[in-house]
């Protein structure tokens, strides 16, 4: 197993107090789990992801108010089912499509053949606060 001097750069100024360092405060950064559209984000301060599409422009700031869990290193707070008073909040980066799926439907036999295409839409938000 190679230790966390071997992946540096040479020459770095990082040492490997620091690595250890840094890999310790990105383990115990403030992240929630929230839910819109049906499904749970895991989400960071800083971070972008992405989600259902929402009706809000770009740049638009928004809030989720359905906070399932909050944690901070080992501490993690969940609710039942939501945590009272805890939002995130986060602004709109983009409003988009996904790649086009094909969908080709077809019974031998019966000259029966459908071709039909979609793109599903989503939105990227920039998490900015976690608040619990």
């Amino acid at each position: 197993m190679k230790s966390a001097s071997q992946f540096l750069i040479p020459n770095s100024s990082l040492n490997c107090a620091a690595v250890g360092e840094f890999i310790r405060m990105e383990v115990l950064s403030l992240y929630a789990i929230i839910k819109t559209g049906g499904k749970q984000y895991k989400v960071a301060e800083g971070k972008e992801i992405i989600i259902e599409k929402l009706d809000a422009e770009e740049g638009a700031s928004v809030t989720f108010e359905e906070v399932l869990a909050v944690g901070e290193g080992d501490e993690i707070k969940f609710g039942r089912p939501l945590i009272e008073g805890a939002k995130v909040t986060g602004s709109v980066v983009k409003n988009g499509k996904g790649p086009k799926i094909r969908i080709f439907k077809y019974k031998h036999k019966t000259n029966y053949r459908r071709r039909q295409g979609h793109r599903q839409p989503f939105t990227k938000v920039k998490i900015e606060k976690i608040e619990s």
